[in-house]
């Protein structure tokens, strides 16, 4: 698919509901710096400067679901213990419903421990990994209870994910049922399966993504060449009876099966940092695109950059639509991406401040371009050298403009302005005012249009304070979005009217 067809889908994903059944994980971080050996063995000592915590194994798969914009569903098991709140916290940070996940006495949260080692605060490695888990099968009841919850959440939902890591929840016989209710309700439903001699309890998924070593262990013999995993994918549709295969090949890419194709998709080079999530990454982004309406291939291409972006950084990390838009792209015009949160952005600005560069900042919605907005946004150029255009997220838009804007969606918005040489970088904001990313950027020139000028721009005092300006850029008259909007609007109706 084109560049621009694939811009078009991941900007307008929508908000599929994903129903996620699964062994769900805390994943607990100790950063220590790597200071001395201890006197009391030949060990490591570790002064511990931070601890975090992120979901692991399904739940790394809810926060990737949801960090595209999708609704997700949880159904899986907890402990009584402190390691339960903290996942459910985190869960419901993420807006992922928790309904459907059920708290089992006497059985561990599943929580994996790592000890990542720094080097002068630097340098990440991982030491040691603790593993607190139980992996025995659930008792029937239990699976009665995850059964209900199941088929009262089915309907409602667009997709069906499996990610299974062998943890005792997803039995051959639950596994059976949960396939077997999908396919009647007419759900879609995919699979991430363990590593495991035996799949059969998968029969009848509609889609199945083993990687490299998985798929070895699933049919027997090797997969060292795309031969090879060309005649593994036919053998495990065969067998297990599967609409798609998708064999992932980490550097290679991935092997494609349906019961149209079959073909390998290649992948751009990566500096791997950490391929911690990259499976869960690929699960959630052709669960997302598949629940959107999209063909196989095309959800395994955008699925190929999602876990590809997954990949560079360390840990489990979501990846977002916007990160996607930009891999795009850069990919096609053979530069660096313009898309940035603000955290990503005020490193790359630091490099700017380095070479002594200056730095603009100017914000708005941008919603229908029109050449004020061009003429204003180079006006913002000559002001110095790079310009940082806070956008307006869809959300914020609303909140200024009302229920019927934006026209574009922000993802829309921010792919159409990099094109614009005039700008260096796009940041979306959902706060009503840009204060508190002005603050973050802190520009050595805020912009905004003359029409600002009675009413105070946002920012001018914490700009002044530390010896940046102001500058009000002329308007074009006449040139506006909801001046273009209402003209549009104008023109439907005197149509509407004409034909009546």
């Amino acid at each position: 698919m084109s560049y621009t067809n694939l811009l078009k889908v991941i900007t307008h994903l929508g908000s599929p509901k994903v129903l996620l059944v699964g062994d769900f994980m805390l994943d607990s971080y100790i950063y220590g710096d790597a200071l001395r050996i201890s006197p009391e063995a030949p060990v490591q000592v570790l002064k511990v400067v931070q601890r975090e915590y992120a979901g692991g194994g399904a739940s790394s798969v809810a926060a990737d679901v949801t960090t595209l914009g999708a609704q997700c569903f949880c159904i899986g098991v907890v402990g009584n213990d402190m390691n339960a709140q903290k996942l459910m916290d985190i869960l419901k940070h993420l807006d992922a419903e928790t309904g459907g996940i059920i708290e089992i006495e006497g059985r561990p949260t599943i929580t994996k421990e790592r000890i990542v080692g720094l080097a002068q605060h630097r340098h990440r490695q991982q030491l040691l990994r603790v593993d607190d888990e139980c992996d025995d099968p659930l008792a029937e009841a239990d699976y009665q209870r995850l059964l209900k919850i199941y088929e009262e959440q089915l309907p409602q939902c667009d997709v069906v994910c499996l990610q299974d890591y062998n943890k005792g929840l997803l039995e051959p016989a639950f596994c059976q049922q949960l396939i077997t209710l999908a396919r009647k309700a007419g759900k879609k439903i995919l699979v991430d399966p363990p590593v495991d001699s035996d799949y059969n309890k998968f029969s009848g998924a509609t889609l199945i993504t083993p990687n490299r070593k998985e798929t070895s262990y699933a049919v027997g013999f090797e997969i060292e060449t795309i031969a090879d995993a060309e005649k593994a994918s036919l053998q495990l549709q065969e067998q297990l009876k599967l609409d798609t295969v998708v064999i992932t090949l980490d550097t290679e890419g991935a092997y494609l099966r349906t019961n149209e194709l079959a073909k390998q998709l290649a992948i751009l080079p990566r500096t791997v940092y950490d391929v911690t999530g990259a499976g869960d990454m690929m699960l959630a982004m052709l669960a997302v695109s598949l629940a959107a309406g999209q063909d196989a291939e095309t959800a395994l291409q955008l699925a190929n950059i999602a876990s590809g972006l997954e990949v560079e950084k360390f840990g489990v990390a979501t990846v977002s639509v916007d990160e996607i838009v930009n891999e795009i792209i850069s990919t096609h015009k053979g530069k660096t991406g313009k898309i940035y949160d603000a955290k990503e952005l005020v490193k790359h600005l630091d490099y700017h401040r380095q070479q002594k560069e200056t730095i603009i900042f100017t914000n708005g919605c941008f919603d229908v371009l029109h050449r004020g907005h061009i003429e204003y946004l180079q006006f913002c150029k000559n002001q110095g050298n790079i310009v940082v255009l806070g956008l307006n997220s869809d959300s914020s838009v609303r909140q200024l403009k009302g229920p019927d804007r934006p026209v574009n969606n922000q993802h829309d918005r921010a792919a159409v302005l990099t094109a614009m040489e005039s700008i260096d970088y796009i940041t979306i904001f959902d706060e009503p005012d840009p204060l508190n990313l002005i603050q973050q950027v802190r520009p050595d020139v805020l912009v905004k249009g003359t029409d600002w000028g009675d009413k105070g721009v946002v920012g001018r005092e914490f700009v002044e304070s530390y010896g940046g300006r102001v500058e009000l850029a002329p308007l074009v008259d006449g040139k506006s979005s909801t001046a273009t909007i209402e003209k549009i609007k104008q023109i439907e109706e005197k149509k509407i009217a004409k034909d009546k």
